[in-house]
């Protein structure tokens, strides 16, 4: 008597030879595609930069076109754009240097410390992200008028700090958390503090990632304009300039876009300098 079961699932077949020889290039096709949808913004900002106000504000898209360097040439002998430039600048290194110097002790002592609410309080830096900026614009700017801070770096940096500051908590929280415990307890076998073992351990092994962590800190000051925009009047941060081609009547999209070019100079330059302490940040603890 044969037996007329079939198996209710069938083996899944292997893939021929024709799909193994198709997959890199699909692959490649995807990465492709997907490049050029992140690359065509900055292309487009790029070609707007080069054309005359009349080309930029036609219906008609226009591809080719008689490029004219006029716009960069009126952003560049302006003095305002090193102004919006030297803001930055300061605003966004003092804030990664304040997160860091305050975010990264605590990172550790939440990785490597089990206290009560320890989930808690690492849960509660999270959620100061996930608040609405335009939420807490209100409380900062009567608090900024009656101490004195509005418009000024400080208050500029402390504003920014109060933002950045999460992101660097969270992520140096997951790299030491990373990071083998049997290194520290060598160092107290050796008669090291925990503050000793944290200073000559730890932080030197967290390089990569603080520098991954910085970098974004930066980034993320360095892009701010709400807060710029509302606690400071004369003091003017990059994309708080950018607002200002803005007009009541036409937007200059020419020197506006200029202007964008050139301050996304400095950002990209960075990004690939750096670029190796940041994957190599971003990716550790990724292999064990």
């Amino acid at each position: 008597m044969t037996d007329t079961h079939q198996p209710l699932l069938k083996p899944l077949s292997k893939p021929t030879r024709i799909g193994r020889a198709l997959a890199p290039w699909l692959r490649r096709l995807v990465l492709w595609v997907f490049a050029l949808w992140c690359l065509f913004p900055i292309y487009w900002l790029i070609t707007m930069s080069l054309k005359r106000q009349v080309d930029a504000i036609s219906r008609t898209p226009s591809f080719i076109f008689q490029p004219i360097w006029d716009n960069y040439l009126a952003v560049l002998a302006s003095g305002e754009v090193w102004g919006y430039f030297q803001s930055s600048a300061i605003i966004a290194l003092c804030t990664t240097a304040l997160s860091l110097l305050l975010g990264t002790p605590t990172a550790y002592v939440i990785a490597r410390y089990r206290f009560r609410g320890n989930a808690d309080f690492g849960f509660w830096v999270l959620s100061t992200r996930m608040t609405p900026p335009v939420a807490m614009l209100i409380p900062f700017f009567v608090f900024y008028v009656q101490t004195g801070l509005f418009d000024t770096y400080l208050g500029l940096v402390l504003a920014h700090v109060a933002f950045v500051i999460s992101i660097v908590v969270w992520l140096m929280k997951g790299f030491f958390e990373d990071l083998p415990t049997e290194l520290e307890e060598a160092a107290f076998m050796d008669g090291a503090t925990r503050f000793q073992a944290f200073r000559q351990i730890c932080l030197p092994v967290a390089l990569p990632g603080i520098a991954a962590v910085a970098i974004l800190a930066f980034l993320f000051s360095w892009n701010e304009f709400l807060f710029s925009l509302v606690l400071a009047d004369r003091i003017q941060p990059v994309p708080v300039g950018l607002y200002n081609f803005v007009g009541y009547q036409q937007i200059r999209w020419g020197e506006l876009s200029a202007s964008a070019v050139v301050m996304l100079v400095p950002v990209l330059l960075f990004v690939f300098v750096f670029q190796r302490q940041l994957v190599r940040g971003l990716t550790l603890g990724a292999i064990k």
